[in-house]
This record gives C-alpha cells, structure tokens and sequence, in this order.
C-alpha cells in the first residue's frame, strides 16, 4: 500500500509468550488502560497479549490509523475494541454526543458476536452500546442511534441504511475519524478497501501503520491444524458425508456448502435419515439464524451445515472438524473457511476438503498459497452402497420406533419381534445397526411382563381375549 508505515523493529520487538503459538511475553497489566477495562480482563482470564493485540494496541492508543493483518483465532477483536473503548472513556463520551465508535462486520452473526464481546469489555463504563444488522425491523433499530448509541456495531447495509434513513441518528463526532481495518487474509479486495479507505498518503490527516503479524511466517494457517482431503466421485459424495458425520455424533462439526439451497436440502435430509444437525444461511430468517448460531455456540457435540456467512470472524468454542462439502472459491476462502477451528493459543482442530477428481487442479493453488493437504481415502465398507439403502434404513428404524411407541405393550412388544424378519421386510438380509435409545435389559422386560400369562407372545386361556391360532387366508 503506498505510503504505509511499518514499524519500527526495534519499536516492538517481542520475545515468544509463556503460552507459546500466539502469546507474547507482553501483559494485559503493563497496558495504559483504566481500571474499569483491566477489572474486566481480569474477570476473562486474560493475562498475556496476543501478537497481534501486543503490535497494534500501542499504536492505536497514540491515535494512528492501523491495517492488521494476522491469523484467524489471534484476538483482532480485542485489539481494536480495546483502544475503541479507551478512546471514549478518556474522551468522557456521553450518549447525547451520539457515536464515537462504529464496528463495521461483513456478516451479522459476526456483528452480534462483536457486540457481546464489546458488552462484556463495557461491563463496568458508562458509555452506551448497540447494534444494527440487516433481517431484523429498521424502526425499532432507529431508536438507538437517536438515544444516542456511543459504540454501534453494524453490517454495512443496515448501517448504510441508518445514514439514508435515520434523521436523528448522531453521528458529527466521526468526522475526525481514526480508521482501523483488520484481516485475516490481504485479498485484492481488501487492499483496493484499504486504498479508499485511508486514501492516498498526501490527503492522510494520521499516521498509517501497517501491522502484519504472520508476514514472515511459512504457512498462513495456525500450526494446531490438520489439513487434509478426499477425492470423491459424485455419486459418492453425499454417502461419504453421510457416513463421516455418522461416526463423529460425539463431536462439534461445521460442514460448509456453496449455496443456501445446498444447505437446507441436505439439512432437510440428513434430520430424515437421523443425523440430526443444525442450518446457517441467508435465506434463514434472523431470528432463527441467532438462535441457532446461540445454540450451536452453546454444545458441546452437535453438526453446523452452513454457508460462507459462516466463515469469517465467528469464535464458535471447541470445533473439532471443519468439513468443506464444496469447494472454497479460492485459498482466501479456504483460509477463513478453517480459521472456525484450531483457535486461540495451542487451539487443536481437523479440517477436511471434499474433491471431484476433475477439481485437483484447486490443490495446486492451495499449494502456491502455502497451504499444503494430505490426502485420505474412506474405507468402503463403512460407505452405503446407494442412497436408497440409506432411506430403507430409516424406514426400518422409524417403524421399530413406532412400534415401541404402543400404547398395550403386551400386544406391541419390540423385544418379542423378530428382528431378523422384520428386517427382511425392508429388503435387509441381517438386521442393521440403528439407534433406537430403548433400554433393553432382560431384568426390566421380565418386570414389564409380570402378570401375563407364560405363553411367548402373552397371551393365554386366561386372557379373555384369548382366540386359537388359525390361518389367515
């Protein structure tokens, strides 16, 4: 970028943290910041500086415009929201001098993520916080930046939408503005953003600096990754993901598709076939996009099928799997695509990429990106031969379920069936294997039996509706 200022090597030269990977040597306790922010850091466990918190920090506190650059799951947001903070507390900003603060996100679970992370850093400061995203109603919204919201948290089109909108929204006092812009990749597109962003660098009225944290380093994805993937024929495809997600129900997994139709027909599918899991894409109405993104945030094991909305900045705890059902558009994508795992300091985490033959060439610009994957292959005898084995499965275990579910379980007995046979009527040879979640001990079904009569299928002479066997024709 021309005319950008790098710094100085000797101005932040810092040793290795105690943590390692991305710590630094540097406190949170030797940072000139308030009480009222340190007292909440401390409540959040925070003791050791980020890299990119340590590098950027310092220069945003003295006023200077900053471009950071730096790996996912390194602490961006608490290196700009910080000195945001700051910079009001000092300024003894009130709500009737409107906002100070604008946090601009590209997606709105993002926007909401950064609003709680600012709610949780302004817990004891008295300046005011909000947030506008788009799906939600814009008249309600309008009342925040009228009240005079000092930190407002956006997605571009809502915000730009307040600016057309909104008459009383106070804003004046952004006109002296200091610009921060952070990434976890440089695209072309970012730069071209920097270059109108910051401008030129004769109309600049503050210092830029550009903070690059991970520059020099060989990989631009975190070392507590796996990488790898799979070559898979179409008609594989959905079969294979089928069966991956079916052996790893005891883990937290983000599987990523290219289009929002993608994603609701194979969420829609994969419920019917007893994987249940959850769905993140545009065409979800807000409201059940941040309650699931809550409650996804919240467990422990569970299936995220989503689109790119949820690739970039989401800290979504404990991910074990990143599975990209389809293709990245290109590395950048694939880098914030896998940034959902492996976060934070020693963070440990898989990702796998789903290849037709014909898209190998994709690994050759993985490769140029520095980004290197190891191939695995399924071991087809865990693959269903076909998606109607699948369907016929379920068939199988839906009507063992219902079957549990009468009422007279001395008629309707699931432990008198035949599962042999039953299974024959859905064209298995051996029963399959399916997770009915029925207790089975021979203890309680001896228990549930007592009082009938010793006949195998409890019925006898004594039982008043007792008839003869005969045959049916």
């Amino acid at each position: 970028m021309e005319g950008t200022g790098k710094e100085k090597n000797g101005e932040e030269k810092l040793k290795k943290g105690k943590g390692g990977g991305i710590l630094t040597n540097r406190l949170f306790s030797e940072l000139c910041i308030s009480e009222l922010t340190a007292k909440v850091i401390r409540e959040m466990n925070y003791t050791h500086l980020t890299k990119i918190q340590a590098r950027s920090i310092p220069h945003l506190m003295e006023g200077s415009d900053v471009m950071g650059s730096a790996k996912t799951g390194s602490g961006k947001t608490l290196a700009f929201l910080i000195p945001a903070i700051e910079l009001l507390h000092r300024s003894h900003f009130l709500p009737r001098n409107g906002t100070g603060v604008v946090v601009v996100c590209p997606t709105r679970e993002l926007a909401i993520q950064t609003h709680n992370v600012a709610k949780e850093l302004m817990k004891y400061h008295s300046q005011t916080l909000g947030y506008v995203i788009g799906g939600t109603n814009m008249r309600s919204e309008a009342n925040q930046p009228a009240e005079g919201i000092n930190v407002l948290v956006a997605t571009l089109g809502r915000l730009l939408d307040h600016l057309r909108s909104t008459s009383s929204f106070k804003y004046k006092e952004l006109k002296d503005r200091q610009t921060v812009l952070f990434s976890a990749t440089q695209t072309q597109k970012v730069q071209d953003f920097a270059n109108f962003t910051f401008g030129k660098n004769e109309e600049r009225q503050r210092k830029l600096v550009y903070v690059g944290v991970d520059d020099s380093e060989l990989k631009p994805t975190v070392e507590g990754l796996q990488q790898g993937y799979c070559v898979i024929p179409s008609e594989k495809r959905f079969l294979v993901l089928y069966t991956f997600l079916r052996l790893k129900q005891k883990v937290k997994i983000m599987v990523f598709f290219s289009s929002c139709s993608s994603v609701k027909f194979h969420a829609e599918l994969l419920n019917f076939l007893g994987i249940e899991c959850y769905e993140i894409h545009g065409q979800l109405k807000q409201q059940k996009r941040t309650s699931t993104f809550f409650r996804f945030l919240k467990e422990e094991k569970g299936i995220l099928l989503c689109t790119n909305v949820a690739a970039r900045g989401l800290d979504i705890p404990d991910v074990d799997y990143i599975l990209q059902y389809d293709p990245p558009d290109d590395p950048k994508d694939y880098i914030h695509r896998v940034g959902r795992t492996a976060r934070g300091d020693k963070g440990k985490g898989s990702a796998l990429l789903f290849l037709l033959p014909e898209e190998l060439k994709l690994l050759i610009h993985l490769q140029a990106a520095k980004i290197s994957l190891t191939e695995y292959v399924f071991s087809e005898k865990h693959v269903p031969k076909s998606l109607s084995q699948l369907s016929a499965k379920e068939a199988y275990r839906s009507y063992l379920l219902a079957y549990n579910s009468h009422s007279m379980k001395n008629i309707f007995d699931i432990h008198q069936l035949d599962l042999k046979k039953v299974a024959a009527s859905f064209c298995f040879k051996e029963p399959p294997k399916v997770n009915l979640n029925l207790e089975s001990s021979a203890s309680k079904h001896r228990k549930m039996r007592k009082g009938y009569s010793g006949q195998r299928h409890g019925i006898g002479p004594s039982n008043p509706y007792w008839y003869s066997k005969r045959t049916w024709i």
